[in-house]
C-alpha cells in the first residue's frame, strides 16, 4: 500500500479513508481538493487528533484563537479532543493529504 495511490483529484468532496482501527485509535488518510468548513460549523470530537500535512497546504482556525494557522508539507498539529476548530481552506491547485490519528 501506498499513501498516495489512487488520489480523486476532482471529488466535490473531502475524502475520509480509515487505513487502519482499533479500539482505541483510528487513522485516517483525508483528501482534500479545495474545501472547508462551512462559517458557522466547528469540529468537536470526543477523541484527540493529531494530523500531519503530507502534500498541499490548509489553514486551521481553533475558537479560542484569532489567527488562522497554516499547514504546508510536513507541518503538524495535536488538537485535544473537545477542542472546536475547522478548516478554512485547502489547497484548490493540489490535493492536500492530510494523515490524521485520532486515539482516546
Amino acid at each position: 500500500m501506498n499513501i498516495f495511490d489512487n488520489i480523486n483529484r476532482d471529488a466535490p468532496d473531502e475524502i475520509f479513508e480509515t487505513i487502519l482501527q482499533t479500539e482505541n485509535v483510528r487513522i485516517e488518510r483525508i483528501v482534500s481538493t479545495g474545501q472547508n468548513s462551512p462559517d458557522d460549523f466547528w469540529y468537536d470530537q470526543d477523541e484527540n487528533e493529531w494530523i500531519l500535512i503530507l502534500q498541499g497546504r490548509a489553514a486551521l482556525r481553533f475558537k479560542d484563537e484569532s489567527e488562522d494557522r497554516v499547514l504546508e508539507v510536513g507541518d503538524y498539529v495535536h488538537i485535544a479532543a473537545q477542542v472546536r476548530h475547522r478548516v478554512i481552506w485547502t489547497s484548490a491547485d493540489e490535493p492536500t493529504i492530510w494523515l490524521a490519528v485520532f486515539y482516546k
